[in-house]
């Protein structure tokens, strides 16, 4: 679907959004057509939820800055990021218009992997996706490659930042998570799960398939003419897909540097306006609460 059509699709929407924006000085009023009709879609086209969830999202961009500050492509954190983990948004949509992304290790030396810095490239590649994506989708479907990672990858992650990412992503995400899928699933998994149980909300558990190395499982749920061809699809390799999105990370250096797009004033924020429980963030209102620090 192009550019033109979603955003007509949702225009009288989309101008509601906009108007109240423009009442919000605290949040960047440089959000493209493109980037709020797709916080409409997530929400079902409600402009009130979709208020919530735009004021969520930068929020918790605002309270997580090892996430979503310093975003800058040709630093040398990120070029390594980049390097050692592949982010594949791959073309095609499943029978059910669900976008699939797919995850996966390229470098398995534990010493190279950094998790801030993965994490973060994770959502650069995401929020280019949404800004650039013009095709309207019922859902998404990541997959996630267990495959090369070891215990000590696990030593690596920092809890507090896990804590952010599983916030941000199951609560302010303006996506909507249909399947999860996490391959080649390690020896170890009952200590990735002690690590995650306690930041995963039970619906989104329910959303999660486990598959085991050199299974067929995956194919239950998704096509093989949707998966690249190292993944026994039909599609060219992986690696077309993910040097693909690199340079288009590394192309977009401007957008992730352009404060207005992104930038939270907690200063300006009307006293109403916050949809955040206080408890959890110093700030009043109340949407959802979040266990952040």
């Amino acid at each position: 679907m192009s550019k033109i059509n979603l955003n007509e699709k949702y225009k009288n929407n989309i101008d509601a959004l906009r108007e109240w924006l423009v009442k919000q000085p605290h949040l960047p009023q440089n959000i493209e057509q493109q980037n709020l009709s797709k916080f409409l879609i997530s929400c079902n086209n409600s402009v009130e939820q979709a208020k919530r969830l735009i004021d969520l999202n930068f929020t918790l961009r605002f309270l997580s800055p090892e996430l979503f500050a310093d975003r800058d492509p040709q630093s040398e954190e990120l070029k390594r990021a980049l390097s050692i983990v592949d982010y594949l948004p791959l073309p095609k949509l499943t029978s059910k218009k669900y976008k699939l992304f797919l995850f996966r290790l390229k470098d398995p030396n534990p010493d190279n992997f950094v998790y801030a810095d993965v994490m973060k490239a994770f959502f650069m590649v995401a929020d280019l996706r949404i800004y650039t994506d013009f095709e309207e989708t019922e859902g998404e479907v990541p997959i996630f490659d267990m495959a090369g990672y070891t215990l000590k990858h696990l030593t690596k992650i920092n809890l507090s930042i896990l804590r952010k990412y599983m916030a941000y992503s199951q609560e302010a995400h303006p996506i909507r998570l249909r399947e999860i899928h996490v391959l080649n699933v390690p020896p170890f998994l009952d200590k990735c799960l002690t690590l995650t149980k306690p930041f995963l909300k039970s619906e989104v558990s329910k959303l999660i398939h486990y598959h085991t190395p050199n299974s067929t499982t995956l194919f239950d749920y998704v096509s093989r003419d949707l998966l690249p061809e190292d993944y026994g699809g039909t599609l060219e390799k992986a690696e077309k897909f993910a040097s693909m999105w690199r340079k288009k990370v590394l192309d977009n250096r401007d957008f992730y540097l352009d404060d207005s797009r992104w930038k939270v004033i907690e200063s300006k924020r009307p006293n109403n306006s916050c949809y955040i429980d206080k408890t959890t963030c110093g700030l009043e209102g109340s949407f959802r609460s979040l266990n952040i620090d």
